[in-house]
This record gives structure tokens, sequence and C-alpha cells, in this order.
């Protein structure tokens, strides 16, 4: 049986002159190897496999479709496009592992990554038909993509962990519920943004409200509203909502209702209740 040594610290006392300290003292002991994780070690090459057979397609499905596109515009921005052919398949297997618990979403990157694939390949077999002139070196060049992608969709199904159908169906009420509360925070962000521009927009309106003055039209003449002729008429134009508040006070009217209906009628237009109770309240804690 092979066995393994490993290194155990522990504390033990130690007595010097009749004094006893506790002091870390180191033996070596040797256990039972574990047997190798042949499993293990199979999974991890298919995966490095899997990474080297998608690099190689990259650079060959770019090479070549970078070739065939350099014929018609700048060789950088050729083999820039090509490099999209390649990666475009190569990003719908990321999408479809990371959505490996989700099997409806997946499919849809599974189907999308298999037709990127056929464009890719049709794009290398164009390239050795065209360039070479020969069928057969197209469809060989095109095959290495095919077999990239097929390495890389074996290396998943080895670290795939399928989920009976109970399961799946408790993973995708609880995952229903949290992407519920994630897709709810952008959503209150804005509606809490859109409430406070209502909000913004409203306060502008009423303190434009109070103080825009209002001309009017007809200056001949006092009010008939005020029986003591020997006061002057008022200058409506450039009155502010606070100027008819404060003039009202002074005039000894204290009600609400009294002091709206004398603002509205020294501005010439109705009164926004809001701007005079803002007003009034100034004046009632002044007095």
């Amino acid at each position: 049986m092979k066995t393994t040594r490993i290194e155990r610290k522990r504390l033990v006392p130690h007595t010097v002159d009749g004094v006893t300290e506790l002091v870390l003292d180191t033996e070596y002991i040797d256990v039972p190897a574990p047997p190798r994780d042949w499993d293990q070690l199979v999974r991890t090459a298919v995966t490095i496999g899997a990474v080297v057979l998608v690099t190689a397609s990259l650079v060959w499905t770019t090479a070549s479709i970078g070739d065939l596109l350099a014929s018609v515009t700048l060789p950088i921005v050729a083999y820039a496009a090509a490099v999209a052919f390649d990666a475009s398949w190569i990003m719908c297997m990321a999408v479809e592992w990371l959505l490996r618990y989700d099997p409806k979403r997946a499919k849809v990157a599974q189907n999308a990554g298999w037709l990127a694939l056929a464009v890719s390949m049709a794009a290398v077999f164009a390239h050795g038909r065209l360039v070479a002139d020969e069928w057969v070196i197209g469809a060989v060049g095109a095959l290495v993509s095919g077999l990239a992608k097929g390495g890389w969709t074996m290396a998943m199904r080895v670290h795939a962990r399928p989920l009976d159908p109970r399961t799946q169906q408790w993973v995708e009420a609880r995952r229903a519920k949290v992407d519920g509360q994630l897709a709810m925070i952008p959503i209150r962000r804005d509606l809490q943004r859109g409430e406070h521009l209502v909000e913004a927009e409203r306060q502008a309106l009423v303190a434009d409200s109070g103080s825009a003055g209002s001309t009017d039209p007809d200056q001949s003449g006092g009010s008939a509203d005020r029986p003591d002729p020997t006061v002057t008429r008022i200058d409506r134009k450039g009155l502010t909502t606070k100027d008819a508040v404060r003039i009202a006070w002074e005039d000894g009217i204290r009600g609400r209702t009294d002091v709206i209906r004398e603002v509205s009628r020294q501005l010439g237009r109705p009164a926004s209740p809001d701007t005079v109770d803002r007003y009034l309240r100034d004046h009632q804690r002044t007095a």
C-alpha cells in the first residue's frame, strides 16, 4: 500500500529548571495515500484538449477568412472581421455553459451556435475553393471548426450535471423569484428617477406661477371690491403672490379663504393655494 508522509504540529509541555511551558513540536507520520483519481485526470485532459482545439480553430479560421477578405479590403480590417466568424459560435457555447441549468434558455444559444458554425465553415470552404481551386482543401479546412466545436461539446457534457425533472422545476421556480427581484432593482430606480423629475417640475411650475407677474389689459379705473375710494389703485404689473399675501396680511385679512380670494383679486388671476399657504405660514410664524 502506498503511503505519503505528512507533517503534524502540536503543542506539548516542556520543562526547563522546573518551569513548564507549551512549545510547538513537529512530527512526521506516514498515512495511506489516496488512489489516483483517473476520472478527474481524464476530465482535465478533455477540457485542455477542447481548449486547444478551439484555439487552433480560431487561428485557422481567422487566417483563412482573413486571406479571403483581404482581396477586397485592407488586410488589418479583413483579419479583424475574420475573428467574428469563429468567435460567434465560441461565444454561443460560453452562453450555453452559463445557462446549463436552464435548458430552455440554453437551447437558443445552442441553436445559434450551430448556425454560426455553419456560416464559419462555409466561409472557410469558400476560401479553399476560390484560392486553391480545390474543393477538397476547402472541405478539410472547414472541418477544423467542426471538430473544435465537437470537442468542446464533449467537454461540456463531461462537466454537465443533469437535474431530474422535479429538481429542475424547483430550480426554475427559485430562479424566477430571484430574477424578479433583480429586475425590480432598475425598475424601482427608474420609477424613483421619474418621480423626482415630476416633483421637480411641479415645484418649478409653482415657483414660476408665484413669481411671474401678469399684466391686466384693463388698467382704467379702481377696483370695485375696495369700498375706500382714497386707497391708491394697485399696479398689478410685476406684483407677485408673495407681495399680494403681504398686502392682504397688512390689511388685516387672516382667514385662508379670504386671503386666497384677496390675492386672486390683486393679481387679476386665480392664485395657487399652495403658494398662498406657504407665504401665509411665514406671516403666521413671525406674527
